[in-house]
This record gives C-alpha cells, sequence and structure tokens, in this order.
C-alpha cells in the first residue's frame, strides 16, 4: 500500500477492524487532520487552557476517585476486554487525569492543547506527525509480530505487542499500543510538527454531540478563524470502514 498524498486519501482508507468493534460495539473513533500549523513554544494561551484543565481535573477528583469517573471507568473495561491490566498500564485519559492537579507538562503549543482538550472534554486524545505515516491508520488486534518502535532506559528499541492487543498501525508498524495507552517514536508530534493526525477515543457514556465538542475546540485552539490553517475529518464507527464515506473539510 503506498503512503496516501493528501489528508483525504489518509482519512479515506482509515479503518477500525470489525474485531475491535466486537469487543466494543459503542467505540467511535474521530480523526482530525490539521495542516499548516505554525510550531511554536508554550505561549500564554496555551498556558491558560492547561490551567483551565489542571482546575477541571481537581473538580471532578474532589467529587469521586479518578477510577471511577464515567468515560476513565469505561476505558478501564475496554482495557481488560482485551487482556490489559487497567492499573498497570492506564489509558492516556486516566494517566492525563491523574496528572492534573499537581500540574499538566508544558511542552510546546501543540502538545499542550490537545493535553488539555483531553482532560477538559474526559476523551483519550492522542496526536502524531503525519508527514511520517505509512499508509492510512488502522484499528487491529494484533497478531504480536508487529513492530512497536519506542525506547527504554534512553535507548530506542523495537518491541511487539501482544496477541489479540488492540493497536493502531500504519503500513510499516504499530503507532500506538494498548489502543491509547503509549505512541511510537516514529510518528510522535516534535517541535517542527505543521500536519498533525489526532485520534480522538469515544466509548459510552460519551455522545456524539460531546465527541464532536471535543473536536471542534481542538481545531478552535490550533487554527482560530483567520490563520490559514486547514482541517479535515472522519468519524470511524461500526459499519462506515475504509471507503471514504464521512470525510469533512
Amino acid at each position: 500500500m503506498t503512503t496516501p498524498r493528501t489528508p483525504e486519501d489518509l482519512l479515506a482508507g482509515a479503518s477500525v477492524d470489525e474485531a475491535v468493534f466486537a469487543l466494543r460495539p459503542d467505540y467511535r473513533a474521530l480523526l482530525v487532520v490539521v495542516d499548516g500549523i505554525a510550531p511554536a513554544v508554550s505561549d500564554d494561551a496555551s498556558e491558560a487552557l492547561l490551567v483551565a484543565a489542571e482546575e477541571s481535573a481537581r473538580a471532578l477528583l474532589a467529587e469521586r476517585p479518578v477510577e471511577e469517573l464515567p468515560h476513565v471507568e469505561a476505558w478501564r473495561a475496554a482495557y481488560r476486554a482485551f487482556g490489559a491490566k487497567p492499573q498497570r498500564t492506564r489509558n492516556s485519559l486516566e494517566a492525563l487525569t491523574r496528572r492534573a492537579p499537581a500540574g499538566l507538562p508544558r511542552v510546546n503549543r501543540l502538545t499542550d492543547v490537545y493535553n488539555a482538550v483531553s482532560v477538559l472534554h474526559q476523551v483519550p486524545l492522542g496526536g502524531e506527525d503525519l508527514t511520517r505515516y505509512a499508509g492510512p491508520p488502522r484499528l487491529v488486534r494484533a497478531t504480536g509480530a508487529e513492530p512497536f518502535d519506542t525506547a527504554a532506559d534512553g535507548a530506542g528499541v523495537v518491541e511487539h505487542p501482544e496477541v489479540g492487543e488492540v493497536v493502531w498501525c500504519d503500513d510499516a508498524g504499530v503507532t500506538g499500543r494498548r489502543w491509547n495507552w503509549r505512541q511510537a517514536r516514529r510518528t510522535q508530534l516534535h517541535d517542527g510538527t505543521t500536519t498533525a493526525l489526532f485520534i480522538l477515543d469515544a466509548l459510552d457514556p460519551m455522545s456524539g454531540e460531546a465527541l464532536e465538542a471535543a473536536a471542534e475546540d481542538l481545531v478552535a485552539h490550533l487554527a482560530p478563524e483567520g490563520s490559514g490553517v486547514r482541517t479535515w475529518r472522519r468519524t470511524l464507527r461500526p459499519g462506515d470502514n475504509a471507503g471514504g464515506g464521512g470525510v469533512t473539510c
């Protein structure tokens, strides 16, 4: 399979395997491509967004433990469904929400924005450099042979997912392990990223409206009106796999 040449091509070829939907028929993936991003360090706007996310997390955790938050609880159940132990490998939403009261990381404007939106909207949200993709993103249950480019003790290593693990991948290997736990080094965002793919993962009780609102908030902060930044999006849900349906600009 050749690397898609346009955002439309990439989103049209994206898919979620039926074996994943069999685990969670309520699962939906909202894919958002943002092109024309101006690389920038953290600024006053991203700082304000992070502070708002931290305050939101403190309010949520004042009411109940993190593992009892509705969206975190749903993802813990999803992890158990494919054999992962959620107390050992936390989904990205839980990891960020746990960290937020003590302070979220300040990395760069792009990363700060998507981390803040994830916490504010209580949705797992991953960001990757689209120029480093080889083919469209696909969510599958792993065979165990797929390569995963990561780091251990400061050195680059290639690992492999467990058989049956839910992974995002492209033609070159795994781009994200355990649904939304850890991303590959190969496609990770960096200080010079100008074209990014964002994946918003939703399970009940997150509604379609709430999922769209999270995407709108993300786009509003990364592509303000008049900026010249372009965006595309597509939602993958049961019965709507590869074939290009639903790509919007």
